[in-house]
């Protein structure tokens, strides 16, 4: 296996025809910031035109977290404009995944909360671990998702149950998520890569070209979502100069309930 260590927050492999993408921030349960991403994004485009490359894989370091969040300390003090620079290059990362023409399947590892909910979404495909959670835990931080997420769960679980989730913010457990569709299968946490790259193997027999067309296809289906997409943008911006905002991120950095008046 041949593995790329040039990267700062990932780490990228080579096994049989699968790009592996390995989120390496173990120690904060595989945070999302804003560098990492462009990393996520940079390796996700860097194989599109490898012939030897039939598939990617997107996953977290160790076996508790895919990606437990962003990095809120990265962006408590951003003003509005900040955010939406912030959203906007977001959006444009996860836009990458869902849009690569070589299929690309998330290994849920762990907890995927808030931006590694949405990354996960992002991602063609979805193989979780029994100990897979999901969540968009944003409300608790007087914020929307701000890359993709309202749109995304809709699509995946339906506009009723993700309302639940989003307004509640309640997590989702691997056999809740494999119910309503956001997790394809669960597997042992052992068994996790070796099941997405077997996915990824039998597509050696399959026509790369008519997979582009298939992903293409199916992504335009949900075309009319580019409109939500901005709503949210605007709308997680305009989060951050609220009062909610400022006393939901210092009430998570400062390890207390926030007290939302």
């Amino acid at each position: 296996m041949n593995t790329d260590t040039s990267y700062s927050h990932i780490k990228t492999s080579i096994e049989n025809n699968a790009f592996i993408v390995m989120i390496d921030r173990e120690s904060k349960m595989n945070a999302l910031n804003i560098e990492l991403l462009k990393e996520i994004e940079t390796a996700v485009t860097s194989v599109q035109d490898d012939p030897g490359i039939r598939g990617i894989i997107i996953t977290g370091a160790g076996a508790k977290a895919f990606a437990a969040g962003a990095d809120i300390a990265e962006f408590a003090g951003f003003t509005p404009e900040e955010a939406e620079k912030m959203s906007r290059e977001g959006h444009n990362v996860m836009n990458t995944i869902e849009n690569s023409r070589l299929p690309v399947i998330a290994a849920v590892n762990g907890y995927a909360l808030g931006g590694g909910c949405e990354l996960a979404m992002a991602c063609h495909i979805r193989v979780v671990s029994p100990n897979a959670v999901f969540g968009q835990p944003e409300v608790n931080l007087g914020v929307p998702p701000g890359y993709g997420g309202t749109q995304r769960l809709a699509q995946i679980i339906g506009k009723g149950l993700a309302a639940e989730m989003l307004i509640t913010g309640n997590n989702m457990n691997a056999e809740r998520a494999k119910e309503t569709g956001l997790a394809n299968q669960i597997v042992e946490q052992e068994e996790l890569m070796p099941a997405c790259i077997r996915i990824i193997e039998k597509l050696a027999f399959k026509s790369p070209a008519a997979i582009g067309k298939v992903i293409k296809c199916l992504n335009d289906l949900y075309e009319p979502v580019a409109n939500g997409m901005e709503t949210e943008i605007r709308e997680f911006a305009s989060a951050f100069q609220t009062a909610d905002f400022n006393e939901g991120t210092a009430a998570f950095l400062e390890k207390r309930k926030p007290d939302y008046q």
